[in-house]
């Protein structure tokens, strides 16, 4: 009899809910300034690109926090790398209201960046080596909606905070709330059972790293994990500033209520994944890929309704490209599954670093149909990558894992 987690069992739905909290709490912490990137502007007299640093650092930290996560993964305990993860990014939340410079805010964020990493890139690890496997497509998709309503209670509560009290109240209340959804989750989520730890050497590192970019398919699905956030960090960072301008002249609070939207990420991940399950992640990931492309140049709509209505349909495909994306990874990996998952969020949050910079540039030059051109063309690339994809998954099967 094996000792997976089971669905429906006690110990599932303690697991569940403990993945759940938690990613909802890592998430919230990683995403909770970038509602604010238009009001850095204006206390700090900024441009653009240089106040959404503050998510980019964020980003940037903890890309290469995962650089060294995923080589150490196969060393690491699942339950207390995530717990202390949770645990020092709440409390360096709390740290950042109490900055009055922005290259204060910004240490802070580097910092919270490379703590937070510790958790995404063990839990998608712990998720495949926990569960039954047959359900570990739907179990992603729980752990990607929440962080789909981590980023959405984060951006929601921060904007209103804002709007009534101030930037600095606003982070001193999450940063409380998700320290208390930390002390939880250290006492909620179940041991591993079939983590083993590695035994080699270190030098053994790079090799093993290395070892996963040597599969076109999962090298495919990196790029296509660095294209997919880089797009969707470009259009959320500069939003604000498009929709706070005239004509439109929305307040930070109604502004902050567009990532309400995330809750139909929560809705396409969890669908997505399923569908992943039943026909092919090549094909649902094409799919997801189209859906954003779409979303996106319907936002170029003058009409506030069709902006909207655009995010709406861009944030669906988002989410369903990253839940299709993800377990694709932990499917096809040619070596230890913890040091694949991390390399994907490497090239994920690289991603959001790098493009959510850019984005500002553009931005400045050529307004919000400049951040669309960008977002566009990369999103563009992805769907390439994902027909290519798609080819290979119907010409040859997909190699297994090897067990940590």
């Amino acid at each position: 009899m094996n000792n997976y987690i089971q669905k429906g069992t006690p110990q599932y739905w303690r697991a569940i809910s403990a993945l759940f909290l938690g990613t909802l709490a890592s998430f919230g912490i990683m995403y909770c300034t970038q509602p604010l990137i238009p009001i850095f502007s204006k206390e700090f007299g900024l441009n653009p690109s240089v106040a959404s640093l503050a998510m980019s650092v964020t980003s940037g930290g903890l890309a290469i926090s995962m650089l060294v996560i995923a080589g150490l993964a196969g060393f690491l305990d699942r339950k207390l790398t995530m717990a202390v993860s949770l645990l020092g990014s709440a409390i360096l939340a709390v740290a950042s209201a109490f900055s009055n410079d922005f290259t204060t805010i910004l240490i802070c964020r580097a910092f919270q960046g490379v703590l937070v990493a510790g958790f995404p890139a063990l839990a998608m690890a712990y998720i495949n080596e926990e569960f039954e496997p047959g359900i570990t497509g739907f179990v992603i998709g729980i752990y990607i909606s929440g962080t789909s309503i981590g980023g959405l209670s984060s951006r929601l509560l921060v904007s209103t905070l804002t709007d009534f009290f101030s930037w600095k109240i606003a982070l001193v209340c999450i940063g409380i709330l998700y320290l208390t959804i930390s002390i939880w989750f250290c006492f909620g989520i179940p041991k591993s059972k079939h983590f083993l730890p590695q035994k080699h050497l270190p030098q053994h590192m790079v090799s093993d790293l290395l070892q996963n970019l040597r599969s076109p398919v999962t090298l495919r699905l990196y790029l296509i994990a660095f294209a997919i956030m880089g797009s969707f960090s470009a259009v959320y960072n500069y939003i604000g500033y498009s929709l706070m301008a005239p004509p439109y002249n929305l307040s930070q609070t109604a502004v902050g209520g567009l990532f309400l939207l995330y809750l139909l990420g929560t809705f396409s991940s969890t669908f997505m994944g399923g569908m992943a399950d039943r026909f092919g992640s090549a094909s649902i990931l094409c799919l997801s890929m189209a859906i954003m492309l779409v979303g996106g140049i319907v936002t170029l709509m003058a009409s506030l309704a069709f902006k909207i209505i655009g995010l709406a349909i861009f944030t669906f495909g988002f989410f369903g490209s990253h839940s299709t994306a993800t377990g694709w990874v932990g499917k096809s990996c040619l070596g230890d599954k913890a040091q694949a998952a991390s390399l994907y969020l490497l090239f994920y949050y690289f991603g959001a670093s790098v493009i959510g910079t850019v984005g500002g540039l553009f931005l400045s030059s050529y307004g919000w149909p400049g951040v669309i051109l960008l977002s566009g063309f990369i999103s563009g690339v992805a769907l390439l990558l994902s027909i290519r994809l798609l080819t290979t998954e119907t010409h040859r099967a997909m190699p297994e894992c090897v067990e940590s």
